[in-house]
């Protein structure tokens, strides 16, 4: 304190203090410091509880880490949907029943991806993209870009944001087995189009239309009904009007 004093004293009277080394401790200083650390009370408790919270937030972002890839997963139609957690939000397409299948690209306004979602939401069905985003070794731009398309609130981010009840699927051989070269295109397709490509052949039942045109799905499901598909519409239709 004298030194530092001193010092101020100095720096006030424009006097340059060129010792500027720091006291080194005596040997009496140092034990009495050591002995003080070696003194410490260590708490059983505290340490119990630390450990307990670093096991939980390990186990929590696990936990979240497997749910978000279980998201990606069914968004990119490599897994099947969790059928429990859509009950009730989207009434269940028999193996009997036609869902409408909106063939769409990346290179859509994401604005229109986004009103086609809302749309099929409510009726059903199911948005099909020819390939992931930046070729097949990339999963990040797609994770994103089905993000951008199922977030009901557009200004939110995160893992916690709600999504739409609607499938976003990457399946080549739907598009090959339709014959789809432009988008985007609605099909009434038999079955269930959400079970990963791999495990479905060029023998699975098609559409019997291809309806082509950026206009609303009521829109879409009507030009396929006046062209003879009716019956196949007709469920769709109806979720649409009464939601």
């Amino acid at each position: 304190m004298e030194r530092l004093k001193a010092a101020t004293a100095r720096a006030k009277q424009g006097m340059v203090d060129t010792d500027i080394t720091l006291p080194r401790p005596t040997d009496e200083q140092r034990r009495r410091a050591f002995d003080g650390l070696a003194g410490h009370i260590r708490s059983p408790e505290m340490e119990t509880q630390a450990k307990d919270a670093l096991t939980r937030s390990a186990e929590a972002v696990g936990a979240e880490r497997e749910a978000m890839a279980r998201r990606i997963g069914q968004a990119l139609g490599l897994e099947a949907p969790d059928v429990h957690a859509l009950a009730g939000a989207v009434t269940p397409t028999t193996s009997r029943g036609w869902v409408p299948v909106l063939f769409a690209s990346a290179a859509m306004p994401v604005s229109t991806l986004r009103a086609y979602a809302g749309q099929l939401e409510r009726a059903g069905g199911v948005i099909a993209l020819r390939g992931m985003v930046g070729g097949m070794t990339k999963v990040g731009p797609t994770a994103k870009l089905s993000a951008e398309i199922l977030r009901i609130d557009p200004g939110c981010d995160g893992p916690a944001c709600a999504m739409r009840n609607v499938q976003l699927i990457i399946d080549p051989l739907l598009f090959r087995q339709h014959h789809v070269a432009q988008v985007p295109a609605l099909a009434m397709v038999p079955g269930d189009p959400t079970l990963p490509y791999c495990e479905r052949d060029d023998a699975s039942p098609v559409a019997s239309h291809i309806i082509y045109g950026d206009a609303a799905l009521s829109g879409l499901l009507a030009e396929y009904a006046r062209l003879g598909g009716k019956q196949e519409v007709a469920d769709a239709q109806a979720r649409l009007d009464r939601r």
